[in-house]
Formats: C-alpha cells, structure tokens, sequence
C-alpha cells in the first residue's frame, strides 16, 4: 500500500547541512536566583533547565541567524550566493518590518536568494521546514535555508519568576536540497492549529490590536505571559497525538523511531510524552538543561547535540515533534542522510 502522501513525480528533499548558535553569555540558575524569587532546585524540578544562553544588549535575533547560516554554509561548502531562498521562523523579529529574512539576506550576502518569516513559536522550524521542502519537492528551487532563530530575553518579564527561567536565546539553520534516492529525506509531516488556546500564551502588546504606548509598557504588555498549567497538558496530548499519526499515516511505529528530537520546552513534557508514546528514553534527545526553551531553535540545536553525542546516523528514521503558542502543533518524519 502507498503510504506516501506526495504525487510520485515530486523529488523528496533532504537536509543537507546543520548549523547552530548560541550568544556566549550564559545566565545560570545561580544567576537566576538574584533577580528574582526562585531557586536552582525548583527551576530544575519543576522544568528541567540548569542555564540558557542570553545575547548581550545590541545582539538581534537576525544576528544569530546569521551566524548559524554561516555554520551551515560553512558545513556544505558553498557560497551564500548559491542559496536561492531564507525562511526565517522567529516570533521576536528585530523590527516589525522589514522582516527578519531580509536582515538575514544582506547579512550573511546571500545576493541570490528572495525569502520572508514564518511566525509558529515553537513550532515556526518544523513549520518553516515543511514549507522549504514543498520549494524543493516541487522543483521550484534547488537550495533552501531554513533558519529558527530567537532572542526570548527580549521579551522576557525578569520580575515574573513563572516565565523568565524558562527561556534562552540561540538559533539553527539548515540547508535543503533534493535528496540523492526516494528513501531518504524529509517523508511526511503532521500539523495542526488550535486558535483556542491563543490566550494561554502570547505577547500582548505591540501588535494591531495593543500599539505600543506608555500604556502598554506600564501593564507588562510586551512580555510574555503564559498559563502554564494549560500549556502543558495540552502539550502533553499534541505530541502523543501528532507523532502516533504521522508514524500511522506512514505504515510505522514507535518500535520503528531511531530517534526522537521534540521540542524543548520543559523536561517533565517531554518525560510525559515519552512515556505516553511508549518510546525507550535512550531514543530521545534532551538538552533543554543546557539552552532552555529557544522557542524556534530548540529543534535545531537539539539535532545538533544528536550529532556531537553521535546518536544521528545516515538511514536512521527520526522523527521531530513540537507544541507551541498559538496553539501550534507539528510533527515532521524524516529518513536522515547527511
């Protein structure tokens, strides 16, 4: 039975090239603890992170960006003329506009390429990615750059202990080309909105709805709020959900997964969703201790702390699954081949 959902005269795309980046200031837990009420032992219980990288005043999300396409560039051995679009998936863009993408397009000299952002929260990189694979699949273009990248501390309460230990900044690129045989590369995707749970996490302030004012500023408005109770048991559900149903759609179980690269939002959401699915922990990619919740470019960086622990091989069947604002949910199937 054909399982797979692509007209065959598509090519499927691959994932050529991975860089990551994160800022060299580190904020610890330790760190945390002078700023406000809170201590290393609920912050690593409760959500799992030891410290997250935090950029320097000045340092932009398209900084960062920048810098891991570098990394990325750097890996596949080519020119950034030779990248024909940027998708950059980020919900703190430097400016409203121009996007993020331009930015990034004149940075890095990429003189070649057209692009735009692609706002999803944690899900934007899987999200971002779907659409760069549909450019390869199509023939549209043979070199897409895939970027999730954020600065959360810009938009971070310090004083509101339930959402400033949970957030780092950093960034993840990845190149997309066609891939050398139909077994290997991105397979299948899942995805799903729930504009319900929109108030559950958001920012306020700053959009159409809350233009900027002294008013805004003086209610917290451009901060992050969050009802975390909310967000994780709907996390929790999405994920178990979006995985089983790519795997089905796709003739394949959990038994079948080399490795789980979720989201890296909170450990205890991650430890439930694992359990839920029934999936060997050993199989799964945790670095949230390290780089805390960078919103667009958890996915990224944890692919690439799969590949310094060498736990991502060519043929392995990887599966990577996200919850975020909005809501958002994606679950992306790929056979690696780098």
């Amino acid at each position: 039975m054909n399982l797979d959902p692509r007209p065959r005269s598509l090519v499927r795309a691959r994932i050529s090239a991975l860089g990551t980046y994160v800022p060299p200031r580190i904020l610890t837990n330790a760190d945390l603890e002078k700023m406000v009420d809170t201590n290393d032992e609920w912050i690593v219980t409760r959500v799992g992170i030891r410290e997250r990288h935090i950029v320097e005043k000045g340092v932009a999300t398209s900084d960062l960006a920048t810098e891991a396409a570098r990394v990325c560039l750097a890996e596949r051995g080519i020119r950034p003329e030779e990248v024909e679009v940027i998708i950059v998936a980020t919900v703190t863009p430097d400016m409203l506009f121009p996007s993020t993408a331009c930015l990034v397009q004149h940075k890095l000299g990429a003189t070649g390429a057209w692009g735009f952002d692609l706002s999803a929260a944690c899900s934007g990189f899987l999200y971002a990615l779907q659409v760069g694979t549909k450019l390869i699949e199509t023939g549209a273009h043979k070199k897409v750059m895939v970027i999730g990248a954020d600065v959360m501390s810009s938009i971070l309460n310090y004083t509101d202990r339930t959402t400033c230990v949970l957030f780092g900044d950093g960034a993840g690129a990845v190149l997309l080309e066609p891939a050398e045989d139909d077994a290997t590369g991105i397979l299948d995707y899942v995805h799903e909105i729930d504009g319900s749970g929109g108030g559950s996490l958001f920012m306020p302030g700053g959009g159409s709805l809350h233009p900027a004012s002294h008013e805004t500023v003086n209610q917290n408005m451009h901060f992050v709020h969050q009802e975390g109770q909310a967000v994780y048991k709907f996390a929790v559900r999405k994920m178990v959900e979006a995985s089983e149903n790519v795997l089905q759609r796709n003739g394949l179980t959990v038994a079948d997964l080399n490795l789980l690269v979720p989201h890296q939002a909170n450990r205890r959401i991650i430890d439930a969703t694992v359990e839920r699915l029934g999936l060997d922990p050993a199989r799964v990619i945790i670095n949230i201790d390290r780089f805390g919740n960078t919103t667009a470019a958890t996915i990224p960086l944890a692919m690439q702390t799969a590949r310094e622990e060498h736990r991502l091989k060519n043929g392995d069947c990887v599966l990577l699954v996200s919850v975020g604002a909005g809501f958002t949910v994606g679950a992306c199937l790929l056979r690696w081949q780098m």
